[in-house]
């Protein structure tokens, strides 16, 4: 018998129309749940590996060809495999896990790169930094918001399209840039070094950096550090991939202080490394007198949610909650007429007050930081409301203080909860007129934020960022691309593209007045984009994109 039998062609059709299905969406009614792209993904490969496994298995074991044959398949196959295996590594994976390879002796892109100007003697003296109303200085901007209302935008990316600055190398890690006045700062990765770097935002120019011994480093979630900077008063504050916390002061590049937040607060650093898979990704959050950052454990006292350090000195002033961090920062938020600290935790939304660090109100937000973890913020949006969202088939919701008079803490009640919806993996959501647009496991989407309800969806960017910039979206594709898109609950419709930069881009973008800087594990540029006269000052809906196709 040369031909596989009915059963093995049942088997092998069967295995393909399940692999159709997944593909398709057809699966989530069975299970009941939203299954995001990565799964889809894992489930596919799992039912095509499946198939090869079975028509093997009846190749060698039942069919009628040639004893030799047989073994010959047998044996190439193995080595086939082993040859691969030790030839070809898996570089990084993109957000919906597909792996990109690389020779085995082939060194990571961020080891290639040689080490910025050394400041093991930092400079004397320097011009201090100015601040400008245009400075972008901390993680989601100057509001914290995903969006800037300045400046008008010139949509019309045809005859005046975005003007390159630069364009350079840069290290790995997924840092976004913070900026202060001519000065532009990220967190890099190169080699085994950790870096704070600080670029001139007129031409590149690396101006001065700060190098730890310390590498963080994951097949899934690849090289370097992820949070970014916040510049407050001239001192650049940074949060590391692997627990170190500095405070620089950015006319010279001196160290005005560091800890490690891991061993200051005495955390297994391998068991957290394990618990926390991803890397620390939480900015700080700097108040008039502290730097307050996430925690984490395990440890023998148990976990630590926020811990507080003294903005001048460095040292410990209080520690807040005692559940595990996720991939969140910490904010100010005011819920029920008072301004807390409130932070996404690993399987809980919580409140902490600014100054004892007593928990003020919170709400249940599953998740697990080494599996189905929370990368997204907790946006308030009036009337005592939070939205929160996040992918893995969570979703979108909205919770309520529903109870403003009962004694703390407060437990939020839930509004509505969409788990189809904005699914939010690595990014966060614009929030504009009563509406939330987000990437929804790779596609932008627009929302109503009184029920949850889908106004459209288009528009495949991957798992990239946003930022609302007045009446537009700059999104920024997993690919690199740059893309204007209309803040309209419409309809989703495209202004203009811009191939800003090259390869798998997870960085949150960085808008300076209209200059906007966007970077990934391996460039960063910076570019001018066109703006509106002063005069014209608000959308003009006359101007099309030539030749632009837009989703419907």
């Amino acid at each position: 018998m040369h031909w596989p039998p009915r059963r093995v062609w049942i088997a092998l059709v069967s295995l393909a129309a399940a692999a159709v299905m997944v593909r398709a969406g057809w699966l989530e009614p069975i299970v009941g749940s939203i299954v995001d792209q990565a799964v889809r993904n894992i489930i596919t490969l799992i039912l095509c590996f499946s198939g090869c496994v079975s028509l093997g298995l009846w190749f060698v074991r039942e069919s009628g060809h040639a004893a030799w044959l047989k073994r010959a398949a047998w044996v190439g196959s193995l080595a086939a495999v082993v040859l691969a295996a030790a030839c070809v590594r898996i570089e990084r994976v993109s957000g919906d896990l597909v792996p990109e390879f690389a020779w085995r002796w082939s060194a990571s892109p961020d080891r290639l790169l040689g080490p910025e100007k050394s400041l093991a003697e930092p400079a004397a003296t320097g011009d201090a930094w100015s601040e400008t109303p245009n400075d972008f200085w901390r993680f989601l901007g100057p509001h914290g918001t995903c969006s800037v209302e300045q400046p008008h935008l010139d949509p019309d990316w045809v005859s005046q399209p975005p003007r390159l600055i630069w364009k350079r190398n840069i290290g790995a890690g997924w840092s976004g840039f913070a900026t202060c006045g001519s000065h532009a700062v990220t967190l890099e990765q190169r080699g085994d070094e950790e870096i704070v770097a600080c670029y001139a935002m007129a031409t590149g120019a690396c101006e001065w950096s700060v190098a730890v011994p310390a590498r963080h480093a994951t097949v899934l979630g690849g090289v370097g550090p992820r949070s970014t900077p916040t510049v407050r008063d001239g001192v650049v504050y940074t949060a590391g991939a692997t627990g170190w916390l500095h405070a620089i002061d950015g006319a010279t590049g001196k160290v005005v202080w560091k800890q490690h937040v891991l061993r200051d607060l005495g955390i297994d650093e391998a068991a957290h490394a394990s618990a926390v898979a991803w890397g620390r990704a939480g900015s700080p959050l700097v108040t008039a007198d502290l730097v307050i950052v996430p925690g984490g454990g395990p440890r023998a006292e148990g976990f630590v949610s926020l811990v507080g350090y003294d903005r001048s000195t460095g040292a410990r002033r209080w520690t807040a909650g005692c559940e595990q961090i996720s991939y969140c920062t910490p904010a100010l938020i005011r819920l029920g007429g008072e301004e807390a600290i409130a932070i996404v935790n690993e399987a809980h939304v919580v409140a902490y007050d600014q100054t004892s660090g007593q928990e003020v109100w919170q709400f249940d937000w599953p998740g697990h930081s080494n599996s189905d973890a929370s990368c997204s913020q907790a946006v308030p949006i009036g009337n005592g409301q939070v939205f929160v969202s996040k992918g893995y088939g969570i979703g979108a919701a909205v919770f309520e203080m529903a109870d403003q008079t009962q004694t703390q803490p407060v437990k939020l009640r839930r509004v509505w909860h969409e788990p189809a919806n904005l699914k939010t993996k690595f990014t966060n959501v614009v929030i504009r007129d009563a509406h939330a647009y987000g990437l929804s496991d790779g596609i932008l989407e627009c929302v109503r934020l009184a029920d949850g309800r889908r106004r459209w969806k288009g528009g495949r960017y991957g798992q990239g960022q946003v930022l609302g910039v007045g009446d537009f979206l700059l999104v920024q594709a997993e690919s690199g691309e740059v893309v204007l898109v209309d803040t309209t609950p419409e309809k989703h419709r495209e202004r203009g593209r811009l191939e800003a930069i090259a390869g798998q881009t997870w960085n949150t973008l960085c808008l300076a007045g209209n200059q906007l800087l966007v970077r990934n594990a391996e460039e960063a540029a910076c570019y001018e984009l066109p703006v509106l006269p002063p005069a014209v000052g608000s959308l003009d809906e006359s101007v099309e994109v030539k030749g632009q196709q837009n989703s419907p």
